[in-house]
């Protein structure tokens, strides 16, 4: 009997016969959803892809035909399959591996891949220098679970269906992104499912490639001879390919958006290990856009893809109907979309991932910014308490957007302030804004903040004080507070600035600042390169004034632990203090 324990690599999956290959999905679901229920990860994805990976791995020769997967979620199973195995049957090393495709891991990943749409262009990549170099292996991209719905994807396309040789593009199916999805491409989908690929409407075919559809693409024996019949292609070919989200497990078929990523859950019942506090950045700000769109047709809420991340949820999906819009993981039809809203007199709010808008750079620049078009963008996990893959970090935004003339880019400190800015940003009509939801867990202050930031900006002094001054931006306001007690501890009358603008500088309070302070500490969580710090540096550089800035060196830093990072970027009270004391003595 073949168990887990048996399957060190590709190699040892290729000596099974059929029956014995079909034997291993069911103790991968098993340990898939043990690991899973326990640590958490994407859920649904994988259990899809059990007898897909299965097949491909059995049917391919890796590492020497290269499979690339997009979005590299869906990849676990290719992890276990890949000499990986203890990382999902061993609670030991479940933290040993990524939640993503990672070369470092195993040769037989090709990319680190956590955003989405760029498989195609990347295996297309692949395929050019296969072909430059005279080589001759197979290659496979995954696409879909949402995918299919970026602008890189079809032009991923287009191109490969220009391409010579072995190409083939596998369109996992599973009729989900993150949530529903949504989008003429996938109205084809659903037609050629349908009609079991025969539809004479079909958008593959249209753009050159071969097809082939396999209508039950958690069938391991079709699979297999459905790879076997197309793997010598010598030309593009989409293999599309029919699957259950959440194959295997009942819970996650049913609720196949709350599955596709989750925290700890109990897997009996499914039900979460802890109940999440309703009392968030996100649930507020959705509350608060929800009121709106009751009030006023003319507000619409758009999402790239990620509704979830901007807590909304089917019910309130369905009760703002056509004032809610999801374009699909296209962040730049959304910055472009909201613009256009916004140039016709509407409202648009898009709500967006710190990390996902930087593929939209030339939309926030060339459509809405050099437009001035008075659209809301609403920024979530832009922090270093954010998210923490490598492929997901959120603390490069201040150093993206502030720079972008028009944008005014407001960091709210507290929940209170966050609602006064947000409510502003919507009702105003004369500058594209920019809103960073504060990092970590949500703060209230019980004060009351100005209802209009249309005098640009002008900071706020939370406390005045002499000799040092703090001016500490969104999140780090509250360290900067901190690092004044520190400072008062040892005879340092610190003054508290509040910022509020990251796109701007209050030159008249700065010249202020020269009167009577010495030293001036910038405080951002993000980036330093670029960031905000980098704008008080530069004014003060002709003056006598010390300049210290505190934010995060410009790094790539992969699942990091919060306090590690913070005290070796110095972002403590006691180090600041520390270093301020220095320069003061």
């Amino acid at each position: 009997m073949i168990t887990l324990d048996d399957i060190h690599s590709t190699a040892d999956i290729k000596r099974l016969d059929l029956a014995q290959l079909e034997s291993l999905a069911t103790p991968i679901r098993d340990a898939l959803l043990e690991k899973l229920s326990h640590h958490g990860g994407h859920v649904g994805p994988n259990l899809g892809m059990v007898e897909l990976t299965l097949a491909l791995h059995y049917v391919l020769d890796l590492p020497t035909d290269k499979i690339v997967y997009d979005v590299s979620h869906q990849s676990y199973v290719h992890k276990m399959l890949t000499g990986r195995m203890e990382a999902f049957t061993d609670p030991k090393q479940y933290d040993s591996v990524t939640g993503f495709s990672n070369p470092a891991e195993s040769d037989t990943d090709m990319f680190t891949i956590g955003h989405t749409s760029t498989g195609v262009s990347l295996a297309g990549g692949l395929a050019t220098a296969r072909n430059l170099r005279g080589e001759n292996y197979r290659i496979a991209v995954i696409v879909g679970d949402g995918s299919l719905s970026g602008g890189e994807a079809f032009e991923g396309l287009d191109h490969a269906a220009t391409l010579k040789g072995n190409f083939i593009v596998i369109v996992n199916d599973n009729q989900m992104s993150i949530a529903e999805n949504h989008g003429g491409i996938y109205d084809n989908l659903q037609l050629l499912r349908e009609t079991d690929g025969q539809a004479p409407c079909n958008l593959f075919k249209a753009m050159g490639f071969d097809y082939r559809y396999v209508a039950y693409g958690n069938d391991l024996s079709t699979l297999v001879k459905v790879l076997e019949d197309v793997k010598d292609t010598d030309r593009p070919i989409v293999l599309h390919v029919n699957t259950q989200k959440g194959k295997g497990y009942a819970p996650a078929e049913a609720e196949r958006e709350r599955f596709h990523f989750s925290a700890p859950f109990d897997r009996r019942s499914g039900a979460r290990m802890q109940t999440p506090n309703a009392l968030t950045y996100s649930e507020i700000t959705a509350s608060y856009l929800m009121q709106m769109i009751a009030e006023d047709p003319t507000v619409t809420v758009i999402t790239a893809g990620t509704p979830g991340a901007i807590d909304f949820g089917p019910e309130r999906r369905a009760t703002a109907g056509s004032q809610f819009i999801d374009v699909g993981i296209a962040e730049q039809e959304a910055v472009a979309l909201a613009s256009g809203i916004a140039k016709g007199g509407g409202k648009p709010y898009f709500g967006v991932v710190s990390s996902f808008l930087q593929r939209a750079y030339d939309q926030l620049s060339q459509d809405l910014a050099i437009n001035n078009s008075p659209a809301v963008i609403g920024i979530y996990y832009g922090s270093v308490f954010g998210m923490n893959d490598v492929t997901h970090l959120g603390w490069f935004d201040i150093a993206l957007i502030s720079n972008i003339p028009n944008i005014v880019y407001l960091a709210p400190t507290c929940l209170e302030e966050h609602l006064a800015m947000l409510d502003w940003a919507m009702k105003q009509n004369r500058y594209p804004v920019a809103l960073r939801l504060p990092g970590g867990t949500l703060k209230e202050t019980g004060r009351k903040y100005p209802a209009d930031y249309s005098d640009l900006n002008a900071y706020m002094v939370g406390h005045r004080g002499d000799k040092v001054a703090l001016i500490g931006a969104g999140t780090f306001y509250s360290l900067a507070e901190e690092a004044a007690a520190k400072l008062k501890e040892s005879g340092i009358d610190a003054t508290v600035i509040n910022p509020r603008f990251l796109s701007g500088l209050d030159t008249q309070l700065l010249d202020e600042l020269t009167l009577d302070h010495t030293v001036v500490a910038t405080l951002e969580d993000g980036v330093l390169d670029g960031g905000f710090g980098e704008k008080i540096a530069r004014y003060y550089g002709a003056s006598d004034m010390k300049v210290l800035c505190y934010g995060l060196k410009k790094e790539f830093v992969d699942r990091y632990r919060v306090s590690e990072l913070l005290e070796t970027n110095r972002l403590t009270a006691p180090q600041i203090a520390a270093d301020i004391l220095k320069l003061v003595k």
